[in-house]
């Protein structure tokens, strides 16, 4: 048995979030313009809304401007792609989040691919994609680049660590793999269909659950002492028939294994809005050429 360490996301995103603040001041200062963030949100998922309202208070609260736009989930795709193009010929809009998931009838891969790469404050627009992958300067997908902040805080460096990635989507697993290749990491991307997937996962120094499946991640798959990053949030029914979010490891079995871990909730959550307006920051110096 060790003693497993709790990684607390939510302080680290507040440290963050109240140093943000003072570089946004200083901005302002500087420049005289505002970074603002645009959120186009379509339809009426009720975890989507919630999210819209926390990132929109957080962009106010660290002195950005926040823009939403919330569409009838029956809204043609072209009035969508309209409303994008819309914003990257603003000025005024330094950063455009569209809220996924969207709605069946639109082609998320289109929106995304219409948003203006410099504004694209999620990084999930293919050109930033490629500019991670073979090591420029790119907007960075939030999630991810949340979840190596918190590494580097718990290991210092990562050089020479084997990591395992459980998860390839497009907005975790895979530039989450690339962020930590960038940091000399060893890494291992491991999903659903790979073989001895218990086995690949006790391999590791550092284990990240991003596949999005409760509680999957057993205790005796982690090797003792490892960091386990916990990305997943699912809703399960609890013994008295009340929701409860768990991620994608067996947290209670983690206790006394792991070296260092991340709650659900309170571990990668918040990282993801308060890396969401560093990037915001980020695309409004570069838009106005500031240092």
């Amino acid at each position: 048995m060790v003693e497993t360490r709790l990684i607390d996301g939510k302080a680290f995103a507040e440290g963050m979030r109240a140093r943000l603040k003072e570089d946004v001041a200083a901005f302002v200062r500087e420049t005289g313009v505002t970074p603002g963030l645009a959120v186009v949100l379509v339809g009426e998922d009720p975890a989507s809304a919630v999210y819209v309202r926390n990132k929109g208070k957080q962009t106010v609260e660290a002195g950005m401007a926040s823009l939403e736009h919330k569409l009838p989930a029956d809204t043609p795709q072209d009035e969508v792609l309209a409303l994008v193009r819309a914003l990257n010929a603003d000025s005024s809009v330094h950063g455009i989040l569209v809220q996924l998931p969207l709605p069946a009838s639109i082609d998320a891969q289109a929106v995304l691919a219409t948003i203006d790469p410099a504004k694209d404050v999620d990084g999930f627009h293919v050109v930033n994609a490629g500019r991670l992958a073979v090591g420029l300067d790119a907007l960075v997908p939030c999630t991810p680049l949340g979840c190596v902040m918190l590494l580097k805080d718990v290991l210092g460096s990562l050089a020479g660590l084997e990591a395992v990635v459980v998860g390839r989507s497009n907005i975790v697993g895979k530039p989450l793999a690339q962020l930590l290749l960038r940091e000399d990491a060893t890494v291992t991307i491991a999903h659903s269909r790979t073989r001895d997937l218990p086995g690949v996962c006790r391999r590791a120094d550092i284990l990240i659950g991003a596949v999005g499946r409760p509680e999957m991640i057993r205790g005796d798959w982690i090797k003792p002492g490892a960091t386990v990053i916990d990305v997943g949030i699912n809703r399960v029914a609890g013994v008295d028939g009340k929701a409860r979010l768990v991620g994608d490891v067996a947290f209670d079995e983690a206790q006394g294994i792991a070296g260092a871990i991340t709650p659900v909730p309170g571990g990668v959550g918040p990282m993801t809005i308060a890396c969401l307006l560093a990037n915001t920051l980020t695309a409004a110096k570069r838009q106005v050429g500031a240092d």
